[in-house]
């Protein structure tokens, strides 16, 4: 196919969740994401910050995934996915989202060329947020 990707492609972000609404409250009322769509009340489609997030409750294999389950994180210290928000001011948002009831693993840590700080959905699915003090990406 030498038309792929193409403008019409739009990536969306897939995280499995133990309860959608309480993955909804956290994911609206903290983060500020709107709801697109919802699925029979086993998922969720969201939209924030130019991202699709879909959310999805566990489930057992299909006819088109017939090997795949899918399941919350385990163990949230044992991380083999994240969300970055990319910030203009990690301390400011940081207060912002802590006063809304995120928790933060620490506050903003200033890491030189970054000052970033990370803290968990309901699941324990890892978010950080991250400021280039330069401005630069």
């Amino acid at each position: 196919m030498d038309d792929f990707p193409t403008g019409a492609v739009e990536l969306t972000q897939l995280l499995v969740v133990s309860d959608l609404d309480r993955s909804r409250a956290f994911y609206c009322n903290v983060l500020g994401a709107d709801v697109h769509r919802e699925y029979g009340g086993t998922s969720l489609v969201l939209q924030f910050q130019g991202v699709w997030l879909l959310l999805v409750t566990g489930g057992g294999p299909t006819e088109d995934k017939p090997s795949v389950t899918f399941a919350p994180p385990p163990d949230p210290d044992v991380v083999s996915h994240q969300l970055t928000m990319r910030v203009p001011d990690c301390q400011a948002a940081y207060e912002i989202l802590r006063g809304r009831g995120a928790k933060f693993l620490t506050p903003p840590h200033d890491r030189g060329g970054e000052i970033r700080c990370f803290f968990r959905d309901p699941d324990g699915h890892l978010l950080e947020i991250s400021e280039i003090p330069d401005g630069s990406a």
